[in-house]
C-alpha cells in the first residue's frame, strides 16, 4: 500500500512541476463536446465565415471534424483540428491559442525542436544561419525522410492569412518553424536532414540532435538576414516606426514600418501626423518626381494613421470602407468568452460591449447588422491639399496585414501607383478586422480568436487583383540568393533601376 501511495505522490509531484503537456490523453467525449461549441461559436459570432468559403465547404469540413474527432486521441491532435479549421476559415486575425499552461510547459521543454531557422529564398526553404554542421544558405530537402514540400503544407494550419494566401504563412514558418513542426509532428529526439550544400552543389545528410524550446528561439535572434528583417521582428522605438529620405534630386522613400502610433487622441499621432505635413511640403516644394512608398514590414496599426496617410497619397475622395457589417445584435454564447474582468463585474462589461455594437452597427439587414452613414468608417475624406501627384512606387511583402493591407490596397489601387515586390498577407479588397473576441472552450480551455467585423475596403476592382488573395504585385519581386547571402535588398535595388529607365 506505501509503495501505492509513494508512485501515486511521485506521479503528482511530476505533473505538477512539468506542468500538462499537448500529448497528454484527452478525451473523446470532451473533444466531441468542444467541438460542437466550436461550431455553434463560428457559425453565429463570425461574419468572416463564409467569406471566402460556401456553406457547403464549412458544412463539409465541420463533418471532416467530426470524423477526427472519433480518431483523435491526445490534446494535441484536438489542438491541430482546431487550428486546422480556424485556418481553413481564411482570415489573418484568427487566432488559435493555447491555455497557459499547456504553453508555459512547451517552453520549458528541454529537447525535441529543430535547430534551425529558415527562409524563403527563390521557392527553396533555406538554412538562415550560420553553422557548422549545416551551412548558411543550404537548400533543405528532407527532414525524417519526410520531403521538405510535403511538411510545409501541414503547417500552415497555425498561421492564418487572408483567403487562399500562401506568402504570409511562410512569414509565420520563418518565425516558428521548429514549433510548428513540433506542433504537428511531436517531439523528436533528432533530424536525419537531407540538404543542398551552396559551396559543392552536393547533396550532404546529416544527422542532427534537438535543442530545447528556448535554444530554437535565441537562435532565431541570431538569423542571418536580420539585418534586414529587424524591422518586423523588434519592438520598434517610436523613432523606428517611420522616416523619409531623400534619395537623389528626383526620387525620394517613404518608410512606414507600423501603423501603431495610438488613435487622434495620443502625442505619439499627433506627431506622425506633423511628419508627414512637414515631409508632403518638402516633397512638394523640391519636385519630387518618384516617391517609393515601403511598407514591407507594416503588420497594421491603429486607425486613422492608415487613413491619414493615404489623403497625401491621392486625388480621390475616399472613406475607410464601403461596407462593414456583423452577424448578431448581442454577442452570442457569453458564457464562453474569455473575459479577465472579475466574475461580479463581468456582465456590466459585457453589457457595456453589446450596446457599443449596437451604436457602431444598428442597420439591420437580412440578419445582418450594419454600419450607417454616420459611422466615421463611411465618413468622405478628401485628399490633403499637399498630397503627391507624382509617381508612386509601392513595396510590398507577405508581412503587410490589416491596416498595413488596406492603406497598400487604397495606394496599389491608384493609377500613378506602381507595385513591386510580393503579395501580401492580407486581402485587396476586405478583410474581416477591427473588433476582436476571444472565447475559450469549456473543456480543451482553448482559445480561438477572430474579427468579427467583415469589410468591404474603398478600392476599384482591378483585373490582377484576386478576391481571395493578398494585394498581387505588378512586378513580383523576391530576394535572389546571391542577395540573401550579402542581405542585399533586391525589391529596393529593382525599383531604382526600375525608375532610371523610365
Amino acid at each position: 500500500m506505501k509503495e501505492i501511495i509513494t508512485i501515486l505522490i511521485t506521479l503528482l509531484i511530476s505533473l505538477f512541476a512539468n506542468g500538462q503537456s499537448i500529448d497528454d490523453p484527452f478525451s473523446q467525449k470532451k473533444m466531441k463536446q468542444d467541438f460542437e461549441i466550436f461550431k455553434q461559436i463560428s457559425k453565429e459570432a463570425n461574419s468572416g465565415l463564409y467569406k471566402y468559403r460556401t456553406e457547403q465547404q464549412i458544412d463539409s469540413i465541420y463533418n471532416w471534424g467530426n470524423l477526427q474527432t472519433e480518431k483523435s486521441l491526445t490534446y494535441r491532435d484536438f489542438y491541430n483540428l482546431i487550428s486546422t479549421i480556424s485556418n481553413f476559415e481564411g482570415s489573418l486575425h484568427n487566432d488559435v491559442s493555447l491555455p497557459k499552461k499547456f504553453a508555459e510547459n512547451l517552453k520549458n521543454e528541454t529537447k525535441g525542436y529543430f535547430p534551425y531557422p529558415i527562409k524563403w529564398i527563390d521557392n527553396k526553404w533555406l538554412i538562415n544561419i550560420s553553422d557548422k554542421l549545416i551551412p548558411l544558405g543550404s537548400e533543405i530537402i528532407e527532414i525524417n525522410d519526410t520531403k521538405i514540400e510535403e511538411i510545409i503544407p501541414e503547417l500552415y494550419k497555425y498561421y492564418s492569412t487572408d483567403g487562399n494566401n500562401i506568402t504570409g504563412k511562410r512569414i509565420g514558418i520563418m518565425t516558428s518553424f521548429s514549433k510548428y513542426y513540433r506542433l504537428h509532428f511531436g517531439l523528436t529526439d533528432s533530424f536525419k536532414v537531407v540538404f543542398l550544400n551552396p559551396t559543392t552543389k552536393q547533396l550532404e545528410t546529416k544527422n542532427i540532435d534537438s535543442v530545447p524550446y528556448k535554444a530554437y528561439y535565441e537562435n532565431f535572434n541570431k538569423i542571418h538576414s536580420m539585418p534586414l528583417d529587424i524591422f518586423y521582428f523588434a519592438d520598434l522605438k517610436e523613432n523606428q516606426k517611420y522616416n523619409y529620405k531623400k534619395l537623389d534630386s528626383l526620387t525620394g522613400i517613404l518608410t512606414i514600418h507600423t501603423f501603431a502610433m495610438g488613435n487622434e487622441t495620443t502625442t505619439e499621432h499627433k506627431k506622425y501626423q506633423k511628419f508627414l505635413d512637414s515631409i508632403f511640403t518638402e516633397i512638394k516644394t523640391k519636385e519630387i518626381k518618384n516617391l517609393i512608398v515601403d511598407v514591407r514590414n507594416n503588420g497594421g496599426g491603429t486607425d486613422p494613421n492608415d487613413l491619414i496617410t493615404y489623403s497625401y497619397l491621392t486625388n480621390r475622395n475616399f472613406q475607410e470602407n464601403l461596407e462593414a457589417w456583423i452577424t448578431f445584435k448581442k454577442i452570442p454564447l457569453l458564457r464562453y468568452i474569455d473575459n479577465k474582468s472579475p466574475r461580479l463585474v463581468r456582465p456590466l462589461f459585457l453589457a457595456s460591449y453589446n450596446k457599443e455594437f449596437r451604436e457602431i452597427f444598428p442597420k439591420e439587414k437580412n440578419g445582418k447588422f450594419y454600419q450607417d452613414e454616420n459611422s466615421d468608417d463611411h465618413k468622405i475624406r478628401t485628399p490633403n491639399p499637399n498630397a503627391y501627384n507624382g509617381n508612386v512606387y509601392l513595396l510590398t511583402s507577405p508581412r503587410i496585414a490589416s491596416a498595413g493591407s488596406l492603406f497598400a490596397a487604397m495606394l496599389a489601387g491608384n493609377e500613378n501607383t506602381t507595385t513591386i515586390g510580393e503579395e501580401t498577407m492580407g486581402g485587396y479588397y476586405g478583410h474581416n478586422g477591427h473588433s476582436s473576441l476571444n472565447y475559450k472552450l469549456p473543456n480543451s480551455k482553448i482559445i480561438i480568436t477572430f474579427s468579427v467585423v467583415n469589410l468591404e475596403q474603398d478600392v476599384p476592382k482591378k483585373e490582377n487583383q484576386k478576391y481571395d488573395r493578398g494585394i498581387i504585385p505588378d512586378y513580383e519581386v523576391t530576394q535572389t540568393f546571391d542577395d540573401f547571402i550579402t542581405n542585399t535588398d533586391t525589391q529596393l535595388n529593382f525599383t531604382l533601376d526600375l525608375i532610371r529607365k523610365e
